[in-house]
């Protein structure tokens, strides 16, 4: 067994029918979000006529505040049946963008609405996260967990190239609100495949005492800083994140401006690459067999920390369009080779009473950089230019990899899974 994985003979584990909706559902979800990607901020430009700084706006108040309403959901979901809470929360989301679709329709859609659908869409997906990850760890036994997250991520990837150009399609023939309804209807798809697992979920545990106590809103994190591994994997991951993520819009308007490219340009640049999404999370589990799962993650968290300065030298004209796509194609494999195995390896640390508070002290944690690191670099950008700021990121991102376990850690082992999901 090498990094805590067994040989080539688990290769034909099998999910089960059960595993099969609940990949089902996320395909439906991914899909739909993907479909509707930038819907919210496109309806706020061309219907609202709103201008960049509401748009930012929008981004940003949405990200953090749905951080803050989710932080509390995370107990209140640990001790509740998952399955129960993903079907409402994809519900929530349901009715949270059809009545942006009902608001257009009756010319009555108004930016406070997109305001308060962004901030209540946002905590969901933290909510339905959590929930979903408790639910597959009780779904899929420990030795079929990378072949399941790979799975997930293969479908992430596939989602990220069908569905924008779909989008877009849609956005063409029947107007910007018409992106907002398939995701609404991907919502029900989800909660459908979710309603359709026949394993029985007993109802979790429930401690001593009514209520939720304060400090379970900071057992997520308590956690995740306890574990050897897990302490360096959440920061490199959330100052990676949050470093490519703030220099997106940098490099928008750097393309987009000043380099002169056309936007089929900008978006052939992002969405070529992502086939890199598919080919490094097939790659994930074999290399994890071959080499083990600590050098997978170190090697693969090195490189994907390599590619992003390299924005730095972009340029007009074909060879700098070759340019970018060369990077994030490199930058896309590595991440998805990164990304499934740590995601089945924070499973496997987590006691099975504490899934949903630790991935929602992942997620909140790492939405809130986001948004903090995107308007930092955008002042930063304003002060020395896009250029400068995108090359100060590559150059922060080259010493992130310092923030990787450096070996395995000695008495951290997997820990007893309880069924709470079948």
């Amino acid at each position: 067994m090498a990094g805590g994985v067994s040989s080539g003979r688990d290769r034909g584990v099998s999910l089960g029918r059960d595993f099969g909706w609940l990949w089902a559902s996320y395909a439906a979800g991914t899909l739909g979000t993907w479909v509707a990607f930038n819907a919210l901020p496109l309806l706020a430009i061309t219907v609202l006529h709103k201008g960049s700084a509401e748009v930012a706006a929008l981004a940003a108040v949405g990200a953090a505040v749905g951080a803050a309403v989710a932080l509390p959901l995370g107990p209140w979901v640990e001790f509740r049946r998952k399955r129960p809470v993903m079907i409402a929360m994809d519900l929530v989301r349901c009715a949270a963008m059809l009545s942006v679709t009902v608001a257009y329709a009756l010319d009555r859609l108004a930016f406070a609405q997109l305001l308060v659908v962004s901030v209540v869409v946002a905590a969901a997906d933290i909510t339905f996260g959590a929930a979903s990850g408790a639910c597959l760890k009780a779904l899929v036994p420990a030795e079929g967990r990378l072949v399941a997250q790979a799975r997930l991520e293969s479908t992430t990837w596939t989602a990220t190239v069908l569905g924008p150009p779909l989008g877009g399609a849609l956005v063409a023939l029947l107007g910007p609100a018409a992106t907002v309804l398939v995701d609404a209807l991907s919502y029900l798809l989800s909660a459908a495949g979710i309603r359709a697992i026949k394993g029985r979920e007993p109802r979790p545990a429930r401690r001593e005492g009514a209520g939720m106590r304060a400090g379970d809103l900071l057992e997520g994190w308590r956690h995740i800083l306890a574990q050897p591994v897990l302490r360096p994997l959440f920061l490199n991951s959330v100052l990676v994140n949050g470093l490519i993520m703030a220099t997106a819009p940098l490099l928008a308007v750097l393309m987009l401006g000043p380099l002169g490219f056309a936007p089929w340009q900008y978006g052939l640049a992002f969405a070529v690459p992502c086939v890199g999404g598919l080919v490094g999370s097939r790659l994930s589990r074999p290399l994890v067999v071959r080499y083990g799962r600590h050098r997978v993650l170190w090697t693969s968290g090195v490189l994907r920390a390599c590619w992003p300065v390299g924005l730095v030298l972009v340029h007009s004209g074909v060879s700098g369009l070759v340019l970018v796509m060369a990077v994030e194609l490199a930058l896309i494999t590595c991440s998805a080779v990164f990304t499934p195995v740590l995601a089945a390896h924070r499973l496997d640390l987590t006691e099975t009473d504490r899934v949903a508070r630790t991935l929602t002290a992942w997620s909140v944690t790492a939405k809130t950089s986001v948004a903090a690191l995107t308007a930092l670099w955008g002042l930063l950008a304003a002060a020395v230019g896009p250029r400068a700021a995108i090359g100060l990121a590559g150059v922060l991102l080259l010493a992130t990899p310092l923030l990787l376990p450096r070996g395995e850690a000695r008495g951290v082992t997997r820990v007893t899974d309880v069924d709470t999901c079948k």
